[in-house]
């Protein structure tokens, strides 16, 4: 087994996807091999500039991203930055908006890959759903 195979894999759906150009997907594919487009079974919210998921076991959405593998050597130097960016670093106030967790993503051929991802930690009443899971067609069709 190759040192890649245990690298960490992390999955995006919002602001760190390529396409959105942000300054942190530079950092993340600076640090990250991207392995591919995937999707979860979850629910994604509209906050303003950003979404936010919610995962559970009877999601009938699926949520669209990319997965990304950490080199092993800075992943959690990756990980920690990423807290930070997603507000949930120990230094963070409490209560975090996101959380870190492991979660099962399908990638475009159909294999299962555990990755870690940022989820909502605060209720979602109210908020509204983008009813296709993808992040990036959501931002096109809002203009």
């Amino acid at each position: 087994m190759s040192k890649s195979d245990h690298a960490t894999c992390l999955f995006v759906y919002g602001t760190l996807r390529k396409a959105v150009g942000h300054t942190m997907h530079r950092i993340l594919a600076r640090d990250a091999r991207f392995i591919g487009d995937a999707t979860l079974r979850g629910t994604l919210y509209d906050l303003g500039t950003y979404p936010g998921l919610v995962t559970a076991g009877d999601a009938i959405d699926l949520v669209r991203g990319e997965v990304y593998a950490l080199d092993p050597d800075r992943a959690e130097a990756m990980l920690a930055m990423l807290d930070r960016y997603e507000g949930c670093a120990a230094t963070d106030r409490l209560p975090h908006e996101y959380r870190r967790e492991v979660v099962q993503v399908t990638l475009g051929d159909g294999s299962a890959r555990a990755a870690s991802t940022y989820v909502l930690n605060r209720p979602h009443a109210g908020l509204q759903r983008i009813p296709d899971g993808d992040y990036l067609a959501w931002r096109r069709r809002a203009g």
